[in-house]
């Protein structure tokens, strides 16, 4: 899509920009002033002048860039930057995660970043318990997110997944195995922890998942007990608990300090016949905390857009499918998606998923 004088957000080498207003979103090389929508590290990077986010994303923000300079908002609250009123929505994605409302002479654009809705009926029992729902807003042009832009990608109720890791926790734990469960150290792992049932065992977590542990609690979000392998006071213990790690791990000498352990990856990548055999894992959960196929569809209806720009995932396939729907839509090429653990999929999976029968026609 080809930048228009008169676009209220353009694609710049920075990243997302806003003329009128001199500011970038989620910009990937180092500028004056931006604007974030959420702490993983594709989104929100070092070197910029000054920093625009959620008040409650503060804790994570700083834990990840250092000591920037930060102005919060809370969700809803507009401030004005060079006569462009700009204000943060929830996104329902990770902690603090919002969308960028952007208005200025009449025109009002909104920023998604990554977002989470589900695409069925029971939308409120399904949200992430870990972050303040997604909220649609209404606006003339829509810039989305398409991780899971797929009609293979659909979503099961997340309440049966959790009694799916349940149930394979405490198998573990009976039959004396520990239960590595591997997911991305910010939003993922702690999702999980909300979501499992603690009275199964010890929770045992990487050091790269406590510190955002700490940053969740700060923020208010009630999470269990955890602790670090060198907090373990015998080994009977370990081998009754539930271990959250990121997936780099795998093969490493610290994952096999547990043993026989069994593993698992939750993701939506699981979704994909063949991407728990690639992995080599015991399980795989498909948990994802980006919206499927049928959610995308609903966020996108939701805010009236009659324009549609479409960023990282499968693209051309939601911009054809929109297209479709009479919208006027196009693709912004950017560097996003690299650092939550489900914003980009190997070429395998690319393959795999181009390869699966979808059940509907995009």
């Amino acid at each position: 899509m080809n930048d228009i004088s008169d676009d209220l957000i353009v694609l710049r080498p920075e990243g997302l920009y806003c003329p009128a207003g001199d500011f970038h979103i989620d910009p990937w090389r180092p500028v004056a002033r931006a604007v974030l929508t959420h702490a993983h590290a594709d989104h929100a990077r070092r070197g910029h002048g000054a920093y625009l986010a959620t008040a409650i994303s503060a804790g994570v923000l700083r834990s990840r860039l250092g000591d920037i300079r930060l102005q919060g908002l809370a969700y809803g609250e507009a401030v004005h930057v060079n006569g462009v009123q700009v204000s943060l929505h929830p996104a329902g994605h990770v902690l603090g995660s919002a969308q960028v409302r952007v208005e200025h002479q009449g025109q009002v654009w909104v920023a998604s970043g990554d977002y989470y809705t589900r695409g069925n009926e029971d939308e409120a029992a399904e949200h992430n318990p870990t972050c303040t729902p997604f909220e649609p807003v209404r606006c003339h042009t829509f810039i989305t997110e398409s991780t899971f832009g797929l009609p293979i990608y659909r979503w099961r109720p997340q309440r049966e997944v959790m009694a799916e890791i349940n149930a394979w926790w405490a198998g573990n734990a009976a039959a004396g195995r520990a239960s590595l469960l591997l997911g991305y150290s910010f939003g993922k792992a702690q999702r999980l922890l909300a979501g499992v049932d603690a009275s199964i065992g010890p929770i045992v977590v990487h050091s790269a998942v406590e510190p955002l542990n700490r940053a969740y609690r700060e923020a208010g979000v009630a999470l269990p007990p955890t602790q670090l392998v060198s907090e373990v006071p015998d080994a009977a213990s370990l081998r009754r608990a539930l271990v959250l790690a990121p997936p780099a791990v795998m093969g490493s000498a610290w994952a096999r300090r547990f043993g026989d352990a069994s593993d698992a990856f939750a993701s939506g990548w699981m979704q994909l016949r063949g991407g728990r055999r690639r992995q080599g894992l015991d399980r795989g959960f498909v948990l994802s905390d980006h919206a499927d196929w049928p959610g995308l569809q609903r966020a996108i209806a939701a805010t009236g857009a009659e324009r549609v720009i479409v960023t990282h995932g499968y693209e051309a396939v939601m911009v054809r499918w929109l297209q479709q729907q009479g919208l006027q839509a196009g693709s912004f090429r950017t560097e996003f998606g690299a650092d939550d653990g489900e914003a980009v999929a190997s070429p395998a999976m690319a393959q795999d998923a181009a390869s699966e029968p979808t059940g509907a026609t995009p």
